[in-house]
């Protein structure tokens, strides 16, 4: 089957930091996506407050709604994060969180979903990844099976290594790969 439909997929980066390994990594996936695939990295999650019915209302904070347009008018999402003390950073999570409001219409309902990452452990990351794919999972998001990549990172820059590079790289195709699940 061929499309000339373009292929979006909304990065929600774990990393705050400007220079941080998984926000290269976060680029690299962008600056070498396939043809037919745009990868945009969500910025700003940093800014959007903690997640509240209070605030959540006819009027929501310009940056969760910022966060929520994007991720709505992408095709698939893709979190590219380390990992604090064992689980996903706070701004991944509270991410989700406002992505998944209104309960069953969230903009991450439906869409197919992955976390990869790195960081300079031994686990590369692995409780954050099951963690952030078990919230997207419970948010309403398809994750896909499969896609786990979990650098270990503490002997160097893992985009240095070329077969690091194309495990990161396999990963965004299958995400891209994989085939929506109809609504019915």
């Amino acid at each position: 089957m061929t499309t000339d439909k373009q292929t979006r997929v909304a990065v929600l980066l774990g990393s705050t930091r400007s220079g941080s390994l998984n926000r290269r990594i976060a680029e690299h996936l962008r600056d070498n996506a396939p043809a037919g695939v745009t990868v945009d990295v969500v910025e700003g999650l940093d800014t959007v407050p903690f997640y509240s019915e209070e605030i959540d209302g006819d009027t929501v904070p310009a940056s969760a709604s910022s966060l929520r347009q994007a991720v709505a008018s992408a095709d698939r999402v893709l979190a590219v994060t380390p990992e604090y003390n064992g689980t996903m950073p706070a701004v991944l999570n509270n991410a989700i969180d406002w992505l998944s409001r209104p309960y069953g219409q969230g903009a991450i309902v439906g869409k197919p979903f992955a976390a990869i990452g790195a960081t300079p452990t031994p686990y590369g990351g692995k409780w954050s990844h099951e963690h952030a794919r078990h919230s997207a999972k419970i948010a309403g998001a398809v994750v896909v099976d499969g896609i786990v990549v979990d650098v270990a990172a503490v002997e160097g820059d893992p985009l240095t290594d070329e077969a690091k590079v194309q495990e990161l790289l396999g990963a965004l195709d299958a995400l891209v790969a994989h085939e929506a699940e109809v609504a019915a």
